[in-house]
């Protein structure tokens, strides 16, 4: 059997890429630093995935599984030195982690005269993770050729949306995971070094930026302007799905997602037509209304920092659409809203690091936060800059009519 060593056996790693891989034909073995968890996967070696739908739950066993925890070190050398392809679902902040395992089994492969060819498919949702793992990798092994030659950096774009569970939901089986029915990963078909994988629901792409940036600033900012939107008209709702039933927040979302599939054609026009970016977005917002997923506007809101960062799902769009001068005042409308999104979990808490975002603006004022968080320059980006303090003066009166 083809095994596929995974780093990372959170809610994406087991729903998604475990799942997939599993009913592919692989053995999945997972690395993670819950030990508890590691020690009841080897108990049972299979787990549930729970696919929520309007039709009702579908239950999937996902089998010939087992685990490793991150502590044990010649376990995970030797596994990945005999596995057939590696992937990552550990968070950007935690992937320089894994390379010096990974470049461990390939010293010793290549010392004892083996095929070096490894694949690693980083489930990650980060632009240019490739470029940053490589230089990584070439810090650690000492040889960019042999790099470029046998480590097979393969960016994706995850679309799964995998809802936050309740604490009764995790504690009534700690391996089971909730998903949607979605189940297609797109990968860079050209990263491989070894055969792409044949197995159901891969898409490989042969321009895997424009795909990234369709999942960033198509999904991702769909999410964004529907939560910090709905959060605007209605800072009490719980579900996203509720958030979606609001004619003037899906229609002002919809809008806002076209805004930004104009300015994704202009920079790929080999790659994208209205015509299907329209019916994609339109799947989503379908997909947006599932309330058997039972989204929060809280999970897809918080994390301020990083939404409203200068590469992230909002910022980027806009540069996209400036760039090829093209209008974003819906993009900035959704930003200024952010500025404002206060929402909290089932507890009634904040995510922390937006506490201190609020802080931030509270004490600094919104100009300041333009130019530091989403490193906008207010002499070189004017325009931009100019659109969101524009954004910000109409959130100011509620009943202003010059909302976009």
């Amino acid at each position: 059997m083809k095994k596929l060593v995974l780093f990372g056996a959170g809610k994406i790693g087991r729903s998604f890429i475990g799942q997939l891989f599993s009913r592919g034909g692989y053995e999945i073995v997972f690395v993670d630093v819950d030990r508890a968890l590691i020690t009841e996967m080897n108990h049972r070696r299979s787990y549930r995935v729970i696919i929520k739908s309007e039709a009702g739950d579908e239950v999937l066993n996902i089998a010939n599984i087992r685990g490793i925890h991150i502590s044990e070190r010649e376990k995970i050398v030797d596994e990945i030195a005999g596995a057939s392809l590696l992937a990552t679902c550990v968070g950007p902040l935690n992937l320089p982690s894994i390379v010096p395992f990974i470049s461990e089994a390939v010293r010793r492969k290549r010392s004892r005269g083996l095929d070096c060819r490894t694949d690693l498919i980083i489930a990650e949702n980060l632009r240019n993770a490739a470029i940053m793992l490589c230089g990584m990798f070439i810090k650690e092994l000492e040889d960019a050729s042999f790099v470029d030659q046998n480590i097979g950096l393969v960016e994706t774009s995850i679309g799964k949306m995998v809802p936050i569970m309740t604490r009764r939901d995790m504690e009534e089986d700690r391996l089971q995971v909730f998903a949607e029915p979605y189940n297609i990963l797109i990968l860079d078909e050209k990263a491989f070094r070894n055969e792409v994988p044949d197995i159901p629901g891969l898409a490989p792409k042969k321009n895997m930026k424009a795909w990234v940036d369709r999942k960033s600033f198509i999904h991702n900012l769909g999410h964004a302007a529907g939560a910090y939107y709905s959060y605007i008209r209605n800072p009490r709702l719980v579900y996203f799905y509720q958030a979606m039933d609001d004619p003037d927040c899906r229609e002002f979302t919809r809008k806002t997602m076209l805004q930004s599939a104009e300015a994704l054609i202009r920079e790929y026009p080999e790659e994208f037509i209205m015509s299907d970016l329209t019916g994609h977005i339109d799947d989503l917002l379908k997909r947006f209304r599932n309330q058997a997923l039972g989204d929060t506007v809280f999970r897809v809101g918080m994390d301020l920092y990083r939404k409203l960062g200068p590469d992230d799902r909002l910022v980027g769009a806009i540069r996209i659409a400036s760039k090829h001068g093209l209008p974003f005042d819906k993009i900035a409308f959704s930003l200024a809203c952010g500025f404002h999104f206060r929402g909290t979990d089932e507890a009634g808490r904040m995510f922390p690091a937006d506490e201190s975002f609020a802080g931030e603006l509270n004490t600094s004022g919104p100009a300041a936060l333009i130019k530091s968080h989403c490193g906008i320059d207010p002499s070189g980006e004017k325009n931009i800059f100019a659109a969101i303090m524009n954004a910000l003066d109409v959130l100011k009166n509620p009943l202003n009519k010059n909302r976009p």
